[in-house]
């Protein structure tokens, strides 16, 4: 029986925490350090999960037999972070947006790549099977050539006027609604249709926030390849209070149809029935019930736990000498 990875995460804030519950359930991982500035986690995950606790990363990685990390931090730390991972050869998963700078994501992606390390960037819709349902629709010409699309995401996070604190008020650290929440938005398209070539008509709005944008809006389009002559329009929102958890909407219209889908159902509007799909002429309803994969643990949706069994998997398969296909490489991020 081959001994679990030895996994360190880097930032115990929220999402940091749900890796760690997510990695600690897959049957050949174990969270054995963790490195977080504060005081009162480390010294619950210390007494309790009976982990090495550090101040920063910089502890961690002296102090622990690693062989990947999770970084959890934001982003703007991560240049410095990744730089000490890479020279630890670690694996690394990294939640979004990665990075601030495309030249600092475009260095780590080719280096680690070159290195022959796993890196992976958490863009969870890319493990939703909605999305990725939506996705296989598409390839497979249900609704023919893609002619327009529009990518949407709205949250109530910044609801009230908070000033200057946090670091989601500033560009410096990562904050705004661009790289906090369209990034989001964003990945969608690339997954759906890869980089756009040309972007405009951009619009930045402030709603509560001094410093950074609330809302954007804007237009991308596909001047050539396979794609050429498909175009779209992003609008994100994280000021809208209507809405209780962050969603995401996205819409594809092609000349046989068009799909309508969020993280929880679809609707497909066929010209022509398709027997293959068992979908007929007109509308249907797709719910995620009818679709959904299975994972062996559960937190704050499936599509959490398969990007993160996914990493470890791809891990212990380097590990092995195989390669195995990452869904959101830094590569993709950086895109």
């Amino acid at each position: 029986m081959t001994s679990p990875l030895r996994l360190g995460i880097i930032g115990a804030g929220r999402m940091g925490i749900t890796h760690y519950s997510i990695a600690n359930a897959h049957e050949h991982a174990k969270i054995t350090g963790v490195a977080d500035p504060s005081k009162l986690v480390t010294t619950m995950l210390g007494k309790y999960a009976k982990v090495g606790t550090y101040k920063d990363y910089k502890g961690l990685l002296k102090g622990e037999q690693l062989d990947a990390v999770l970084v959890c931090t934001p982003p703007a730390f991560n240049p410095e972070i990744m730089d000490a991972v890479l020279a630890a050869r670690l694996h690394a998963f990294v939640e979004k947006p990665f990075m601030l700078s495309s030249v600092d994501g475009n260095r780590f992606a080719e280096s680690f790549d070159a290195a022959g390390l796993v890196n992976q960037v958490g863009y969870v819709n890319r493990w939703n099977d909605m999305f990725t349902k939506a996705k296989a629709f598409v390839d497979g010409g249900l609704i023919g050539e893609p002619l327009r699309f529009r990518s949407e995401m709205f949250s109530g996070t910044i609801i009230r006027d908070v000033g200057e604190a946090g670091w989601r008020s500033t560009h410096a650290n990562g904050g705004g609604a661009i790289y906090e929440m369209a990034s989001h938005a964003i990945d969608l398209i690339g997954y759906f249709f890869g980089a756009p070539d040309r972007v405009g008509g951009t619009s930045l709005s402030k709603v509560y926030s001094k410093q950074v944008e609330d809302i954007v809006s804007s237009s991308l389009f596909y001047d050539n390849g396979p794609r050429g002559g498909l175009a779209g329009t992003l609008y994100v929102n994280w000021s809208d209070a209507s809405y209780r958890k962050p969603t995401n909407k996205f819409e594809i219209f092609g000349k046989a149809g068009k799909i309508q889908v969020d993280q929880h159902g679809m609707k497909v509007f066929l010209s022509e029935a398709s027997e293959a799909h068992g979908l007929k002429q007109g509308w249907n309803q797709i719910y995620i019930t009818d679709v959904f994969s299975s994972v062996p643990f559960y937190v704050r949706g499936i599509e959490y736990t398969a990007q993160l069994f996914d990493f470890i998997d791809a891990v212990r398969a380097r590990q092995a000498g195989e390669a195995v296909p990452v869904r959101c490489t830094f590569a993709d991020a950086t895109a």
